[in-house]
């Protein structure tokens, strides 16, 4: 691995509606995007830890914690349409130009999951690299399934499940298993990152992990469960 070229992104945008500057609130006593840079430097795996954003605070604490905001994201990849993806991709794409070499590999670290464990990451690159994946996703056991309890609500006002099949699921344990995406962990080749247009190719890589391990705050109950599960964790040591 340590021949390997890996670039490390983490995207933190200035805005945010459901937890106000949550990419920089302070989390017990250090800023939410430090858990991530901290985490991205101790796995050992990359060359530099890239952020893009468009928020000159978030570029100053980022560079105090180690990482580099050498750019400033741009108002199209900014707003609450802009896709992950593409702002992904246009840190990649910047990071080479500026660094002025090519990466066989993109890790993107989510700001927003800072209860993922350094084996998380490099557990996770090394399943990619044992599967020769194109890509890689992480996510936990849902705790809903489509078969059983998700339910939608068709044009004429019909409430049906998500999903079917022949035979009617009766016991959630007996549904297909489903996963839900804990957007903690994005892996890529360089070919994938640099043209494909959607997440889910051919051969995307699943790498599941524990409910505890997998919030992901978006909202302000999301911030005081992390609290609350770094407390406890906390107090067992």
């Amino acid at each position: 691995m340590n021949k390997l070229k890996v670039l490390c992104t983490i995207c933190a945008r200035g805005g945010s509606k459901g937890v106000k500057n949550k990419n920089i609130k302070s989390l017990h006593g250090k800023p939410l995007i430090s858990y991530t840079i901290q985490q991205a430097k101790a796995c050992g795996l990359f060359e530099h830890i890239v952020i893009s954003t468009d928020s000159d605070e978030i570029s100053k604490i980022s560079e105090e914690y180690g990482a580099d905001a050498f750019f400033k994201r741009g108002a199209e990849l900014s707003s609450d349409t802009a896709g992950k993806l593409d702002v992904i991709r246009d840190a990649f794409i910047k990071s080479e130009e500026h660094y002025g070499e090519q990466y066989d590999y993109l890790v993107d670290l989510d700001a927003t999951a800072p209860l993922r464990d350094i084996e998380d990451i490099n557990n996770s690159f090394k399943q990619f690299l044992d599967n020769n994946n194109d890509n890689l996703i992480t996510a936990m056991p849902s705790r809903r399934s489509p078969y059983f309890n998700l339910v939608e609500v068709n044009k004429d006002g019909n409430v049906h499940l998500s999903k079917s099949l022949r035979n009617t699921v009766v016991r959630r344990q007996d549904s297909p298993k489903c996963y839900d995406m804990n957007a903690s962990i994005y892996i890529w080749k360089r070919e994938a990152i640099l043209n494909e247009k959607v997440l889910f190719l051919e051969k995307t890589g699943l790498y599941v992990m524990p409910e505890e391990r997998s919030i992901d705050i978006d909202h302000e109950l999301d911030y005081k469960f992390v609290e609350f599960l770094m407390d406890a964790k906390n107090a067992k040591q």
